[in-house]
């Protein structure tokens, strides 16, 4: 996080992390798109000739709040193929939530498992232990995916809610980053006391960003 009293201007880095081609510049996508009505700025992007994402997405987001501070959230994807651990440990850098985006074809339970051993270690890498992790099952409108008891089971091992999303239909996109909003804010808050001091609250963010979705 970034604080600056005098622009009175609060930035939020969040973070999009999981194996290759399981979906999280498509959430970004996604995102950009039910949020350009309002408060979402340009996408950037750069992808290698394969069309997987080699450094990182930005999707700036704006929130003005009623004490006129400036809540601003960067998000980030991070590079999800083996050989791109640097990166990801750069992009991991001071960032406030992360969001686990897991794919939920069967045969990529290995990638999962693979990909959320290496969050752990990069979060630990950057002294970043205690932040919020969203977990998100993608894909869940594809056939030979795994069933909805394991994607519970996962949940209740890890003690956190899990969202089924199909983000190239944009199914679940929004849910799972009003919850990303939530648990870093809480966290956030509970450490800088965003409320008392800069009268920044939790209700007023989500309205906010979400109350100029696009439809259809």
């Amino acid at each position: 996080m970034e604080l600056s009293i005098s622009k009175r201007e609060i930035i939020i880095k969040l973070v999009y992390y999981g194996p290759a081609l399981s979906g999280k510049t498509t959430n970004l996508q996604a995102l950009h798109y039910f949020l350009q009505n309002g408060s979402a700025s340009d996408l950037l992007t750069l992808d290698t000739k394969n069309d997987r994402t080699l450094f990182f997405d930005l999707l700036p987001i704006e929130y003005v709040s009623k004490s006129n501070f400036k809540v601003r959230f960067k998000l980030f994807t991070v590079p999800g193929q083996v050989i791109h651990l640097s990166t990801r440990k750069m992009v991991l850098k001071s960032a406030d939530g992360v969001v686990f985006v897991a794919d939920s074809q069967k045969e990529q339970r290995k990638n999962n498992n693979y990909s959320y051993r290496d969050l752990l270690n990069n979060l630990r890498f950057n002294n970043l232990g205690g932040i919020p992790i969203v977990i998100q099952f993608n894909k869940r409108d594809l056939p030979n995916i795994i069933d909805n008891a394991e994607v519970e089971a996962f949940a209740s091992k890890l003690g956190t809610n899990v969202f089924k999303a199909s983000a190239i239909s944009g199914d679940g996109v929004l849910e799972t980053f009003a919850e990303l909003i939530k648990v870093s804010y809480d966290r956030l808050d509970s450490l800088y006391q965003f409320d008392k001091k800069f009268g920044i609250y939790k209700s007023e963010i989500l309205k906010g960003v979400f109350s100029n979705i696009k439809n259809g």
